[in-house]
């Protein structure tokens, strides 16, 4: 069986700015993958790269074994992605946002699977309400109903949880875990390490575009005296810094 997102070699340049060095990563079928990295690191240009909104200058990218360049159609049936920036339609309903974006996707009788992200994501209430009307933690509801909408098997979250409230959060992950049970790749990013700590059996860390650690959660705690995955990541950050200066 193909993994769930397969990366190789993966490089970006943006004028100077070296963004992503070489980067490998694998993350198998129905794990829950935390990436994590400083701000500036590339975790938001790695995802562009698996969404297809910006093409890599080397390397390959794999989602559930479908090249991202060549076979894109089906690369990006397989993905949904929950983007960091509040983008919406301000001239449609939270429904009919879901609607079109089923759409996009050929699914035509999808009101049932709708009806359950609505419940599950709080927005029942809210399914009427035009999309200029919600708050902008409403409106992050909404964008993670928009990319589980075509039941993708992989998703990732970038940083899903920024800006919204602790009743949020908690039925988010309860809504997201059960995804997972149900066979459901998830990549996380996020600045909360209690949150990958707690969610993710798998971390990679990366800093100025290069992957500087990649184990299992158990593992990574273990290498801390206090056992808190926040304690690890602050680490790597000061050896990473020592060897620069090297």
């Amino acid at each position: 069986m193909s993994a769930a997102i397969e990366i190789r070699g993966a490089e970006k340049h943006f004028g100077p700015l070296h963004a992503l060095k070489a980067v490998d990563l694998t993350v198998e079928a129905g794990e829950f993958f935390a990436l994590l990295g400083p701000n500036g690191a590339g975790k938001t240009t790695l995802i562009n790269l698996l969404a297809g909104l910006s093409r890599p200058d080397g390397g390959s990218l794999k989602v559930m074994g479908y090249d991202v360049a060549r076979d894109y159609r089906q690369a990006r049936r397989n993905l949904g992605v929950v983007p960091q920036e509040l983008v919406f339609d301000p001239f449609f309903t939270v429904r009919e946002t879901l609607e079109i974006q089923s759409g996009y996707f050929g699914l035509r009788r999808n009101d049932d699977w709708i009806d359950d992200l609505l419940h599950n994501l709080q927005l029942s209430d809210k399914a009427q309400a035009n999309m200029r009307a919600l708050s902008g933690g409403m409106k992050r509801r909404v964008l993670i109903a928009q990319a589980l909408v075509h039941r993708p098997p992989v998703i990732v979250l970038d940083e899903p949880t920024a800006g919204v409230d602790v009743a949020l959060r908690q039925s988010l992950w309860k809504f997201i875990q059960r995804l997972n049970r149900e066979g459901h790749t998830i990549l996380l990013t996020t600045h909360y390490l209690e949150e990958a700590e707690t969610l993710c059996r798998r971390v990679a860390i990366l800093r100025q575009g290069q992957i500087v650690a990649d184990d299992t959660t158990e593992n990574l705690l273990r290498s801390s005296t206090s056992g808190k995955l926040e304690d690890v990541f602050v680490s790597l950050m000061r050896d990473q810094d020592v060897a620069a200066e090297a």
